[in-house]
């Protein structure tokens, strides 16, 4: 369990922004999400300061595609974006079934309105792009020769495609997959500086 930080009391004055730290809400699939792209990207916002919650469709004990284990203690439907200064989309095989979830699509366009960094990797980008926040941006996805309908979701809905690791455009960050994954952590902790 998270220790909780006491709210500051009348007498007290809040610290200055800057110094505080900044609150993630990293999504993922309960079942076969990508573990590097978890662990490295969470490993790489932490070491800044950053304070993760990571949320998924269920509660309990997610379980990555190569075995990785988080703990889950809110659902999707609890977030709300307002708590948070950027929202995280992880891909891994268990992300495809958040591209045509409308729920991931609300959080998405929330993010994007509320004018919060949005990141997403591997195929996570796609679940963006459905929700309508890529079009007009450059973004990258993860593709392979044998599969490039990620790749054509994002061109479909209006993205400017990109052959990179990590595309950044305004406060979205968008990375191709596990190699990335550090990279694409160092991307949206220089956007919350």
């Amino acid at each position: 369990m998270e220790s909780k930080k006491p709210a500051p009391s009348s007498e007290t004055k809040p610290m200055p922004e800057q110094s505080s730290s900044k609150k993630i809400a990293m999504l993922i699939a309960f079942k076969d999400f990508q573990d590097q792209e978890y662990f490295n990207t969470k490993e790489v916002l932490e070491s800044g300061g950053a304070v993760i919650t990571t949320l998924s469709a269920s509660l309990g004990q997610a379980v990555g595609k190569y075995g990785g284990e988080v703990k889950i203690e809110k659902k999707l439907e609890e977030l709300d974006v307002k708590d948070f200064d950027a929202v995280v989309f992880i891909g891994g095989s268990g992300a495809f079934n958040y591209i045509d979830n409308s729920k991931c699509h609300q959080i998405a366009k929330e993010a994007a309105k509320q004018d919060k960094v949005l990141g997403a990797i591997c195929i996570a980008p796609a679940i963006l792009a459905k929700a309508g926040v890529l079009r007009e941006k450059k973004a990258t996805v993860w593709t392979s020769s044998l599969d490039r309908s990620a790749e054509k979701i994002l061109k479909e809905n209006g993205a400017d495609y990109q052959d990179d690791d990590v595309v950044v455009d305004g406060k979205i960050v968008t990375a191709n997959g596990p190699a990335a994954a550090k990279k694409f952590g160092q991307a949206i902790a220089t956007l919350l500086k």
